[in-house]
């Protein structure tokens, strides 16, 4: 049976309105770059602690010796048809960023772009009902936002939070020797392309919203342990991607072992049989020269590797003597997927800064 079934309604898909899906939608990397790198960076105060330069997950903003400001925001099209789910997805996604830098979220903003002759005002509430769940879960209100009539459905969240200015987890921050713990399996590009075209049972569906409406909540808990260095959520580049980052960062190599990288249920079958994104071969397409994969690796696990993450988990850089404290903390917040799933190693000059065994 499909997924999940929808009610006879006027009303098109959500996903047909999209032209991609949550994460995936994002600019590719390769493409971002170019246009970036003629911005002109304006000079930036001491006070921010975070910026633009790391690609980072949220800019920081120091306010006291105590506190200093987390700010985010992330939005994209639907990945599901549910306006619930997709709301719930969207806000998990957004919220998750401030977990991210090691801090705790107090407020968000809603984003919303509506078709409003092609939507209902009842499914554009759902989605906001979905992300309002969220808000809640998380402890915070929503305490405004802004509306525009819209082509295609566009929500998400401009999010806030706090954090103390030296428990700031960066991803640029890892060392050499250190060991890497994702908190949640990959998948859900490729379970996003098999809902698509109708190739999801309900229970793979059920694996999907439960995956991505998960928030992640360990990160202030990461944060504030001596070992752990770095903090990432892998999300739309893929754990390729961010691994990249974190070793960019870090100045060395990441080296990943792919057999201990928890997958979602199915989803490598679901990959050989060609259910993939777009956005995965154009992440490979952005930075697959800087990677080197083992001799007869297969093209489905190049797909998950490079699968973008819509609401993905964290990526956790720390000393070996933190790792289990750090899966310790993962399973007390119900992440029971969480894995060490590579380290970080020096790296000789000009070699791949990301190396898959």
């Amino acid at each position: 049976m499909n997924a999940p079934e929808r009610p006879a309604t006027a009303e098109p898909r959500l996903t047909s309105l999209s032209h991609g899906g949550g994460c995936g939608c994002k600019i590719a990397p390769g493409v971002l770059a170019e246009i970036l790198k003629g911005t002109a960076a304006t000079p930036a105060p001491a006070a921010l602690l975070v910026g633009i330069e790391t690609a980072d997950d949220a800019a920081v903003y120091q306010i006291n010796d105590e506190q200093a400001l987390v700010a985010t925001t992330d939005f994209f099209m639907p990945i599901v048809d549910d306006p619930y789910d997709f709301g719930r997805i969207a806000a998990t996604n957004a919220i998750s960023d401030v977990y991210a830098m090691g801090g705790r979220p107090i407020m968000a903003l809603a984003l919303v772009g509506m078709p409003i002759n092609v939507l209902s005002t009842a499914t554009i509430g759902r989605i906001l009902e979905g992300g309002a769940s969220v808000a809640r879960a998380a402890g915070i209100p929503i305490a405004g936002g802004h509306t525009i009539d819209s082509v295609e459905a566009i929500y998400g969240l401009v999010a806030l939070g706090l954090v103390h200015p030296k428990r700031v987890k960066r991803n640029a921050d890892a060392k050499p020797g250190d060991v890497l713990v994702l908190g949640k399996p990959l998948g859900v590009g490729v379970m996003s392309a098999a809902l698509k075209k109708d190739a999801l049972g309900e229970a793979g569906y059920a694996r999907m919203i439960a995956t991505t409406t998960k928030l992640n909540t360990p990160g202030p808990d990461l944060a504030e342990m001596p070992g752990v260095h770095a903090i990432t959520d892998v999300t739309g580049f893929g754990l390729a991607g961010h691994a990249l980052e974190v070793a960019r960062g870090s100045g060395g190599q990441v080296r990943l072992d792919w057999a201990r990288v928890p997958l979602l249920p199915d989803v490598r079958a679901l990959a050989a049989q060609g259910f993939v994104t777009g956005a995965s071969g154009r992440n490979w397409a952005g930075y697959g020269h800087d990677v080197a994969l083992p001799d007869g690796f297969d093209a489905a696990d190049r797909a998950l590797l490079t699968d973008p993450q819509t609401s993905g988990g964290l990526l956790v850089s720390c000393t070996p003597s933190a790792a289990d404290e750090v899966l310790a903390v993962f399973r007390r917040h119900g992440f029971d997927a969480a894995a060490v799933v590579g380290r970080v190693d020096a790296g000789p000059a000009g070699a791949p800064r990301l190396v898959v065994a």
